[in-house]
């Protein structure tokens, strides 16, 4: 009798999680689902009634949002997310591997040092970055927004490619010492194949950053040409009337790369901040 009710107990606790999942699976569906659905509609129809299917589907608002500056917005996001991400992993890894492996006077200060670069609000810093920008003939340039990137970004990638650094056995740079490599053959051949999971956590992370961030790409540009999405969409608000119908299928198109991404590096997501996690 009692490993019935423990059944029955089981069962109903398993019904309730997934019921409680579904749930937060609707939370999350639901408004991109209405992001979809708006934006296969004119304003008109959007106003009167937002939940209504559109009485015809106008894909060509995504026509209308790519030809609208999008496609530049788009390449200026790709050009500043790649070089600030390339910069992040290279510099963060150089770091984690000579705290890990090197045992240097003052390394733990260092990492307290670093680290506590994560406790610094960007907010906090905007002005003094503007004046650091201006003075070094840098503002309105993209470097204006991948100096600052990076800076605000290596500490956390710094201090997650650290703790997966330590994970790594001594043993197989041992057998590299042996065959004489030096520190640098010994990083590039055998620590960052090893760290494919980690580098790709840390990329993904730091691309949704760099590639949703609105607040320094608003200060430090003013030049159109090179504008970054968050703040190209803005452009789709006139003085007088705004597209909102347009807007959200760029907002969508923005969308798009992340989720990809996301669906192709899962795997690799989840065992790079896992293994991060646990060990060191």
């Amino acid at each position: 009798m009692s490993d019935d009710k423990y059944v029955v107990k089981h069962m109903v606790l398993k019904i309730l999680l997934h019921v409680f999942l579904l749930i937060l699976v609707a939370i999350i569906l639901l408004p991109v689902c209405w992001l979809i659905l708006n934006s296969l509609k004119t304003n008109q129809e959007m106003f009167l009634n937002s939940l209504a299917l559109p009485k015809e589907w106008r894909f060509v608002n995504y026509v209308t949002a790519w030809s609208k500056g999008l496609v530049s917005y788009f390449k200026n996001s790709i050009i500043i997310s790649a070089i600030s991400i390339f910069f992040i992993l290279a510099l963060s890894s150089l770091m984690a591997y000579g705290l890990t492996r090197f045992n240097l006077p003052g390394s733990g200060f260092l990492f307290i040092l670093v680290l506590g670069g994560m406790a610094l609000s960007e907010q906090v810093a905007l002005v003094p970055l503007y004046k650091i920008l201006q003075a070094l003939k840098l503002y309105n340039t993209r470097a204006a927004l991948v100096l600052p990137y990076v800076a605000f970004r290596i500490p956390f990638t710094m201090f997650l490619m650290r703790s997966y650094f330590i994970s790594i056995p001594k043993e197989l740079e041992e057998a590299a010492i042996v065959d004489g490599c030096n520190s640098l053959q010994r990083f590039l051949r055998i620590i960052l194949p090893i760290s494919k999971p980690v580098l790709a956590s840390c990329a993904i992370v730091n691309l949704n950053n760099v590639w949703n961030e609105f607040l320094f790409a608003n200060v430090f540009l003013e030049n159109r040409k090179l504008m970054t999405i968050p703040i190209g969409l803005m452009t789709f608000q006139g003085d007088l009337k705004t597209d909102y119908a347009v807007m959200l299928a760029g907002i969508l198109i923005a969308s798009l790369p992340m989720v990809v991404l996301f669906l192709c590096m899962s795997k690799q997501f989840v065992r790079g901040l896992t293994s991060g996690a646990v060990k060191g």
